[in-house]
């Protein structure tokens, strides 16, 4: 069977896989008669059939929108729908441009990390910190190292002291012991007034 032939019959129409339509109906796309009408300034007009509605829309140059169809008899609302929909999609747009997500970073050590991989991990924490970011040092201990927790909270210690310009402690050191595998955290966020 070639490809092209199974493709299309794999196709379903947005009726046949159940989406619900989001738009409302609009002009003659609504059916339903009668209908309790609405003008632009929120009057209500009383319930009136739908084509002397649409006629009364279309003489002052506007759409009638289906608002609640829902309600019996449904409402709609004689409107600039072109401009109700501009307006809407800005709205979104600015609530979507106030709306910050803070990510959680993590950076991991171990209890004998060298002075310049310290250095590196701090230099991409601090670049983390600017942008806004949480960060969680997980400090792993293998082997005989979780034997000595002590050197593995100097450490987290000094990751502290030195991020202490750009970033506040969140959740404090702690030590967890899951299975086999021990280790601690600590969770730091940047200052408020860097973002």
């Amino acid at each position: 069977m070639p490809t092209g032939l199974f493709f299309f019959q794999n196709q379903m129409t947005s009726m046949e896989r159940g989406a619900v339509n989001q738009e409302p109906r609009v002009n003659d796309r609504i059916r339903i008669s009668p209908i309790r009408l609405i003008d632009q300034d929120g009057e209500q007009l009383g319930i009136l059939p739908t084509d002397e509605a649409r006629a009364m829309a279309m003489s002052r140059g506007m759409d009638l929108v289906e608002v609640a169809p829902g309600a019996r008899p449904p409402v709609c609302k004689i409107m600039d729908y072109g401009r109700h929909k501009y307006e809407q999609a800005r709205k979104a747009k600015e609530a979507r441009k106030k709306q910050h997500t803070i990510n959680v970073k993590e950076v991991k050590l171990r209890p004998k990390i060298e002075t310049h991989d310290m250095e590196f991990k701090l230099r991409h924490a601090r670049r983390f910190f600017q942008g806004g970011d949480k960060v969680k040092f997980t400090l792993m201990f293998r082997g005989r190292e979780a034997a000595h927790p002590d050197r593995g909270r100097r450490v987290l210690q000094e990751v502290k002291e030195r991020l202490r310009d750009v970033a506040v402690v969140e959740s404090d050191i702690s030590l967890a012991r899951e299975g086999r595998a021990n280790s601690m955290t600590l969770v730091m966020g940047p200052h408020r007034e860097q973002h």
